[in-house]
């Protein structure tokens, strides 16, 4: 059972959208919070923990693999839904290194080489002995030979030139789900929102 209770479950926020996964032991304690309920992705009906136990014991013989406590027998959760706070969009994201990383999505800002977390570096656009922040907006990965190379100059006079303009990034950029989804259930709510999200310019 401890290696069920450790299965990645995948949290939508309040519009439904993917967020992140929790282990199920987490997922398990949010429902019993009422911070969240349990998705059944083939109705997408919402359950806590009471109707989702009813609802796992009628289904035992499809699927006998089931959380088991004293009071519960709960089916593995693939999805649930929260039901307050949403986590995404209700505040700024963190600035920090591994959220820069994320933004920047592992890659050379200056020449687009993916060499490995150790092999990038993070740069300052105006340099910080001159006067440079340290924001979004001023700070980029770069690898070990761009910044060697752009030293302690802006990028137009170190004649290299930036990817993408650097700014804050939003959450649905940060938030990280895997790319191949644990539980099959999981590829409707993620291309869902994949078709579902805004373009914008």
């Amino acid at each position: 059972m401890s290696s069920l209770l450790e299965t990645p479950t995948l949290v939508l926020n309040r519009s439904w959208t993917p967020t992140h996964t929790l282990p199920a032991k987490m997922a398990i304690c949010l429902v019993a919070r009422d911070a969240a309920r349990i998705i059944d992705p083939s109705t997408y009906e919402a359950h806590n923990l009471k109707s989702w136990h009813d609802l796992s014991l009628s289904r035992s013989e499809e699927n006998p693999l089931l959380i088991r406590s004293e009071l519960l027998c709960l089916a593995p959760l693939a999805v649930i839904v929260l039901t307050g706070y949403s986590g995404v969009g209700d505040q700024q994201v963190t600035f920090s290194r591994l959220n820069l990383y994320r933004r920047d999505k592992n890659t050379c800002q200056y020449c687009g080489v993916r060499p490995g977390t150790k092999e990038l570096t993070i740069d300052h656009i105006m340099p910080r002995s001159r006067g440079g922040e340290l924001s979004w907006e001023n700070c980029v990965l770069a690898c070990v030979t761009c910044n060697k190379r752009k030293a302690n100059r802006t990028p137009e006079e170190a004649s290299v030139k930036l990817l993408t303009p650097p700014k804050r990034p939003s959450w649905s950029q940060i938030r990280r789900i895997p790319t191949h989804p644990i539980w099959s259930s999981w590829e409707k709510f993620v291309s869902d929102a994949y078709w579902q999200q805004e373009l914008k310019n």
